[in-house]
């Protein structure tokens, strides 16, 4: 990896509101925060803090604003959405996706989605699923979408920057999982690339920790 990051880098980033067990969720907090955190800390040249987005903690119900918002990525007069880019010179675009594991205590970079929707309890739209394919044209509930960034790499760089991090392979059956899995579906059509990462609780790792962390994750994220 390069320091410099690459030209016409932008990266977008998403968190969530509350849910069932989780009135405060920090990733809410992390992304509301971000932009103005990161104005003052920096990015590499050619890398831009795109949208800061908090979404709803739910998975069918708000489908449609969260393909309104991955596709607000792109040109609004592309004539067909689903096509790739055809310029080698378009921008690079990455999604990070941001969702907290209320039983971690540290972070986690996301391996993988798996197409299978079962939640434990009603999202925050009622939805309750119980083995749904995510994306039905995908098959059964057994697909996997790999993480289209190189999740190894990226967890030894925040590592040799002084975080507690690891690869995961399991983003749960719950709403980060089901975002993740459209996410990377979007990114196969679209060219651009998405990563889920899970941070703990503010009482594991505190606010100001969480902050660094994910500015040092976009610097990570600009150079590889």
């Amino acid at each position: 990896m390069g320091s410099e990051g690459r030209p016409g880098t932008v990266i977008h980033v998403t968190g969530f509101k509350k849910f069932h067990g989780v009135a405060g969720n920090p990733t809410e907090t992390v992304v509301g925060n971000l932009r103005e955190y990161v104005g003052k800390r920096g990015l590499p040249n050619g890398v831009t803090l795109g949208s800061c987005t908090v979404i709803e903690t739910a998975g069918k119900g708000a489908l449609n604003a969260l393909y309104t918002l991955l596709n607000s990525a792109f040109p609004s007069n592309e004539e067909d959405p689903q096509l790739l880019p055809e310029s080698s010179n378009a921008e690079r675009i990455i999604w990070l996706h941001l969702g907290v594991n209320a039983g971690a205590t540290k972070f986690a970079v996301e391996c993988r989605a798996l197409n299978e929707a079962t939640f434990l309890y009603p999202d925050e739209l009622g939805w309750q699923p119980q083995r749904e394919p995510i994306v039905p044209e995908d098959g059964d509930t057994s697909h996997i979408r790999e993480a289209s960034l190189p999740v190894n790499e990226i967890v030894q760089a925040l590592i040799k920057k002084g975080y507690d991090v690891t690869a995961s392979n399991d983003a749960g059956r719950f709403v980060c999982n089901y975002v993740y899995y459209h996410s990377l579906h979007h990114s196969t059509k679209r060219g651009s690339k998405s990563l889920f990462v899970h941070v703990p609780l503010f009482t594991k790792i505190n606010e100001e920790i969480q902050m660094q962390f994910v500015a040092a994750l976009l610097e990570v994220l600009a150079s590889i």
